[in-house]
C-alpha cells in the first residue's frame, strides 16, 4: 500500500490542552488530551470527548521544554476500543518558530530509532 502522507509521522505521547470551535466559530468544548503521533502537518490526538469533523481547534502541546500553540481542523474523529476518541488534526496555522520545534522533535525522534 502506497503511503499517502506528505510528512513523516512519529509516535509521540505529549500532553496537550485544546479548545474546539463549532462551525460558527463559537467555542464548543475545552479539555485535555494527549498526542498519539505528530508530523509537520498534523497530529493524531486522544481525548475523552469527540471533536466534530471540520471544526476548528486550537491546541497547546508540551514538547520537551517548549509549549507549542497550533491551530487546525478536525479531519476525523473515531472512538477506540478503550472508549477514548482519536481525532486526526490537520494544521492550518503554524508559525515558523512552532514548525521549527516540531521538525527538531521529529528529527530527534527518528535519530533515536536509527
Amino acid at each position: 500500500m502506497k503511503e499517502r502522507r506528505r510528512h513523516t509521522r512519529v509516535d509521540s505521547l505529549n500532553l496537550l490542552a485544546y479548545t474546539s470551535f463549532d462551525s460558527d466559530g463559537d467555542p464548543e468544548s475545552q479539555g485535555m488530551g494527549r498526542t498519539l503521533n505528530v508530523s509537520e502537518s498534523g497530529i493524531l490526538l486522544e481525548t475523552n470527548e469527540e471533536l466534530g469533523a471540520g471544526h476548528k481547534v486550537v491546541i497547546t502541546i508540551a514538547i520537551e521544554e517548549n509549549l507549542v500553540e497550533i491551530r487546525g481542523f478536525v479531519i476525523r474523529s473515531l472512538i477506540n476500543p478503550e472508549g477514548m476518541y482519536e481525532s486526526g488534526i490537520r494544521f492550518a496555522d503554524v508559525s515558523d518558530k512552532e514548525l521549527d520545534v516540531l521538525k527538531s522533535y521529529i528529527v530527534a525522534f527518528e535519530e533515536d530509532l536509527a
